[in-house]
């Protein structure tokens, strides 16, 4: 029974064996290339898929996934002589397993090494500022080499990118202090520029300022001026009013005292009296250093003596005769209602620079007084000393 058993297991072992080869599964994004007596056979596509055991065999899995590799910094020349070492990121994806398999031993290996002299030739052609600024440039050549070669292998690349260039550390501190010198130079430009626009505009202000203060000082003189002009037309019309009124009450006064003179008829004797006055008002001037007293003075005198009552009879000129019924003679009322009243208009009513007299003109007396001459009044009073009737002057 034993040796029974022991067979009936092995069988069953075998089965288990020829059962597990004959059965695979394959993944999602995921191909499996079948051999068949080491020949390619097929390719398997994802789910359950029945081999013929023994005969068949798996001989790679491949991913059908798009992968991602890093390599590592390689130091490239640059057409100026500089070693940089840069860092390459390349994005691909397996088309097709079997020419994965076949087409190269090790499509990650030959990938790497036609990045790397790809890149060097690249690069080679570009000096260091070239190739630090011209990343995208390089991005695109080294996708279409690359996407070129490795079409044979099954393979599609979908993106090349530079990670980091590293140029040696001379070489950036070099580049840092050129950069730092340009970000000086820049705001240098930068405060020059601020400072020249803060000039402009506080020129314009200024300029604006002087405008409008030239414009308020032309307004304030035309407004002075004009203030003048009227404080110098009132100021005239003011004064020719004062003189009219002066000029009107100077007027009255002579016509009242002319008119007084004709009311009290006077004779020689008060117009000798009258020149005896005048004659201190003459030597008052302030030019006189010498004055003569005129050669008729004494004879006036004596004239004025014996018309004063000094002939012995006691009666003087100047006494008035009592009328008939013992009372004087009446003296004329004088009338004084219309002395102060103007009729000079407004000042604003009148011309501004028109001095109109003709009122003045239209008071005047009809005549002036005549006014004897000191010769007539001594040979008036030499005849009155001489007991002679005077003889009135021509």
């Amino acid at each position: 029974m034993e040796p029974a058993i022991i067979a009936l297991l092995v069988v069953a072992l075998l089965v288990v064996i020829v059962l597990a080869k004959s059965v695979t599964i394959v993944p999602q994004a995921q191909a499996k290339v079948i051999e068949r007596l080491g020949r390619y056979s097929r390719t398997l596509s994802p789910g359950l898929s029945i081999l013929v055991p023994f005969v068949d065999r798996v001989r790679a899995t491949i991913d059908l996934r798009e992968q991602v590799i890093s390599f590592p910094p390689q130091p490239v020349i640059t057409s100026d002589n500089l070693q940089v070492g840069i860092d390459t990121v390349v994005y691909f994806q397996v088309t097709d397993p079997r020419l994965a398999v076949y087409g190269i031993a090790n499509y990650i290996t030959g990938m790497e090494q036609l990045t790397t002299t790809t890149l060097r030739n690249v690069v080679g052609g570009l000096n260091l500022e070239g190739a630090l600024t011209g990343r995208d440039g390089i991005n695109s050549q080294l996708r279409e080499v690359l996407d070129g070669t490795t079409g044979p292998w099954g393979l599609r690349v979908a993106r090349v990118e530079i990670k980091a260039i590293d140029p040696p550390p001379s070489i950036r501190d070099s580049m840092e202090k050129q950069m730092r010198a340009d970000r000086d130079k820049r705001a240098i430009i930068l405060q020059a520029e601020g400072a020249r626009q803060s000039a402009i505009t506080t020129a314009e202000g200024q300029k604006a300022s002087a405008i409008l203060s030239a414009e308020g000082k032309k307004q304030a003189a035309i407004l002075e001026a004009e203030a003048e002009r009227q404080s110098r037309i009132l100021r005239a019309e003011g004064e020719r009013a004062a003189l009219f009124l002066q000029a009107q009450g100077q007027a009255k006064s002579i016509e009242t005292v002319f008119q007084a003179i004709h009311d009290g008829k006077p004779d020689q004797g008060l117009l000798a009296y009258q020149y005896l006055q005048t004659l201190p008002q003459i030597a008052q001037g302030d030019a006189n250093k010498m004055w003569i007293v005129p050669s008729e003075f004494s004879k006036a005198l004596e004239g004025l003596a014996k018309l004063g009552g000094a002939d012995g009879d006691g009666r003087s000129w100047m006494d008035v005769e009592g009328s008939r019924d013992g009372e004087g003679r009446p003296t004329a009322e004088m009338d004084t209602s219309g002395w102060f009243e103007s009729a000079l208009p407004r000042a604003a009513d009148q011309p501004e620079a028109k001095i109109e007299l003709s009122s003045i003109v239209d008071t005047a007396p009809a005549a002036a007084p005549t006014i004897p001459d000191t010769t007539s009044l001594a040979r008036v009073a030499e005849h009155e000393v001489a007991g002679e009737s005077p003889q009135s002057p021509n």
